[in-house]
Parts: structure tokens; C-alpha cells; sequence
């Protein structure tokens, strides 16, 4: 896969020590993932980098919403999102990236790229049954929902017109469980 490089940090100027670095994160960089599960995006990732002798220590630290559909009314709204991710950055032999949280460079790596890591970050981040937040307080007004109530069997309707068209041969059969 083709390498962003916005999303790659040369650590071989970098003092021993912290350094921020801070990406912003929209539609297009999904886009270039070819993944179509978010309609607009706008999430923020806070990296620090922590520069030792031997390693690298990175922690991932994202917030902001994606635009996705609710699974129940395919309605789309914003999702916020809030997650954070620790990384280990050894040097070895060969690359290496099998572990979750480590990741092997080969000795003499200059630079690591890190939209791999911010992109399962995000997708990740987002709840596997998504739903629009006003179907829980019932404040949600969709074309969908509308349509199923106009077209739902109301319930008074159904109890006016049993009472009023009982067939007379279920009076004989109700005579029955009262005569004991």
C-alpha cells in the first residue's frame, strides 16, 4: 500500500524525549483507504512520541465524530468517538509488525508511518450496532419511522372494532368456560 506522507515521522533528528505531533483526520484520508463506511469525518489525533536510547514509545490519542448510518433507521448522524493506543517501536533484524502493540523496524530505519495505525484507531473506535442517539429519548424525526406509524394497526381501532362485531357464535363457546 501507497504511504501518506504527512503521516510519516522521521525520528533520527528527534532529541531523547517527547515530541507532540497532532494530525487532523477527514473523508479523504478514508477515501484513500477505499473504505466508504463514513460519510464525513472530523477527528483529531494527539501523538506523542516518547525517543529513548533503544526504542520508541507511542501513544495515540484520538477524539472527534464520524457521520455514519444508524443500523436501525439509516438515518446518518455524527458518532462521537474517543479512543487511545499505546505502541512499542523496537529495532531488529527485519520489519516485523505481527504484535498488536510492537512493531520491528530494521536497523538503520530512519522514519515510521503511522496512518496504518491511526486508521484502525478510528475504524475501531466506532461501535459495532450503531445508532442515531434520538432513538433512545424518541426525539428522532425520520421519513422511515413515519411511515411505519401511519401505516401500523392501531391498537384502539382493533379493540372498538372487536367489541362491536363479536360473530354470535363465540358467545355459545365463551358460555362454555363459564358453565362448570
Amino acid at each position: 500500500m501507497k504511504e501518506l506522507k504527512t503521516f510519516t515521522i522521521p525520528f533520527v533528528g528527534l532529541k531523547e524525549g517527547k515530541h507532540q505531533f497532532e494530525f487532523k483526520i477527514d473523508k479523504t484520508f478514508f477515501d484513500f483507504f477505499d473504505y466508504q463506511d463514513f460519510n464525513d469525518a472530523s477527528v483529531a489525533v494527539n501523538l506523542e512520541l516518547n525517543k529513548k536510547s533503544t526504542l520508541l514509545e507511542l501513544n495515540f490519542k484520538i477524539s472527534g465524530y464520524v457521520n455514519v448510518h444508524c443500523d436501525v433507521t439509516n438515518e446518518p448522524y455524527n458518532q462521537e468517538i474517543e479512543s487511545d493506543f499505546d505502541l512499542v517501536v523496537k529495532f531488529g533484524e527485519e520489519f516485523n509488525d505481527e504484535e498488536i502493540d510492537l512493531l520491528v523496524l530494521p536497523h538503520g530505519a530512519y522514519e515510521v508511518n503511522v496512518q496504518q495505525y491511526i486508521y484502525e484507531l478510528i475504524v475501531l473506535g466506532v461501535p459495532r450496532k450503531r445508532l442515531h442517539p434520538g432513538i433512545k429519548d424518541g426525539s428522532i424525526g425520520s421519513e422511515i419511522l413515519d411511515k411505519l406509524e401511519e401505516l401500523s394497526p392501531k391498537a384502539e381501532k382493533l379493540n372498538d372494532s372487536a367489541s362491536e362485531e363479536t360473530d354470535p357464535r363465540w358467545n355459545t363457546l365463551k358460555k362454555l368456560l363459564t358453565d362448570k
